[in-house]
């Protein structure tokens, strides 16, 4: 085993990030991604100080020919099954396999998103026209036309949820498994994480600005004194805003998740993956809570042009629980 792989393997095994060895070792996370992906080389100090950290020698670091327990009685050939030193193994192949499922999956997941927040808003704008004086549509059609587009847009979307779910089934394990990367790996997702980074930065600055400006037409025209059914339609604009800024998101979100998965960074670090199974089935829990507040108010209430309201509170109650929960988390595993 290379020294590149070494590094990867203890670091690993440590469930450091690469930013947490590299603030250990005083280096940036490029020049861990540069060794690791076998780009370059440390210094002879920076390879003590890593043996010091990963308590092994230099000799196993420097020596291609020590392997680390676990190898070294292996015959050449012989397959020993998915697992090293514990962790399931990803090869250049299964890893590209991925990013390729994920790169075609992640825009369709975009628009579905956005589809589950237009479908309210088609309702709201059904619901302003009702209200307009001399619209050829009375209320009554007009929100069951809303109400109807609002099932179909839900139900388009949960559609392609399940099926782009299932095709995403058998990599399952890499958010919830620690992973052993094969050669090549890390270095391949690295490169390509890096040259995505400059769009996703643009994607996810546009969408924040997006979501943020998104209330300039409902304030400006509630302070300008506009009809109720201009306001209502406002909010329309809002949720159309909001789509859009989110798909925005959720594109550059998904990818790059994708790449922390590989890499095991970021959520999806071996320490982050301890508490995985409980931090999914709390997120699962509220969201469908979420869901169940927002339909019986909307539709116990007939108020649709008020309700959406659910779910920026819900989003910012959610980051606060997440991260509350995180910490408390880890508390108690350390």
């Amino acid at each position: 085993m290379i020294l590149a792989d070494k590094i990867i393997n203890e670091r690993k095994k440590n469930g450091w990030s690469q930013e947490e060895l590299a603030e250990q070792l005083g280096v940036s996370r490029q020049s861990i991604s540069k060794w690791e992906g076998a780009q370059a080389i440390p210094d002879i100090q920076k390879i003590i100080k890593m043996a010091e950290l990963f308590g092994v020698s230099t000799d196993y670091l420097l020596k291609d020919e020590i392997e680390p327990e676990g190898f070294a009685d292996r015959t050449p050939g012989v397959d020993f099954g998915d697992e090293v030193a514990g962790y399931r193994k990803v090869s250049l192949e299964e890893a590209n396999e991925y990013l390729e499922l994920e790169e075609k999956i992640s825009p369709r997941r975009a628009n579905m998103v956005s589809l589950c927040i237009l479908g309210p808003a088609f309702l709201v704008l059904c619901c302003a026209l009702a209200a307009v004086p001399g619209f050829p549509i009375g209320e009554g059609p007009l929100i069951a036309i809303g109400v109807t587009v609002l099932l179909l847009m839900i139900a388009t979307a949960v559609f392609f949820f399940v099926i782009d779910g299932l095709k995403l089934s058998r990599f399952q394990y890499l958010e919830n498994e620690p992973i052993e990367t094969l050669y090549g790996v890390s270095g391949f997702v690295t490169e390509r994480k890096k040259a995505a980074e400059s769009e996703n930065v643009t994607k996810i600055a546009v969408g924040v600005i997006l979501c943020v400006l998104s209330v300039v037409p409902l304030v400006a025209t509630s302070i300008l004194g506009a009809k109720d059914y201009v306001i209502t339609m406002m909010v329309t604009v809002l949720l159309t805003l909001v789509a859009t800024g989110v798909n925005l998101l959720v594109r550059a979100g998904s990818m790059t998740g994708a790449y922390n998965k590989l890499l095991q960074e970021g959520d999806y670090s071996i320490r982050a993956k301890k508490r995985s199974p409980f931090i999914s089935k709390f997120a699962s829990a509220y969201w469908l809570t979420a869901v169940a507040i927002y339909l019986g108010w909307s539709f116990y209430c007939n108020s649709w042009d008020r309700s959406w309201i659910v779910w920026p509170i819900a989003g910012l109650l959610f980051g606060i629980l997440m991260t509350f929960l995180q910490d408390k988390k880890g508390d108690i595993e350390e």
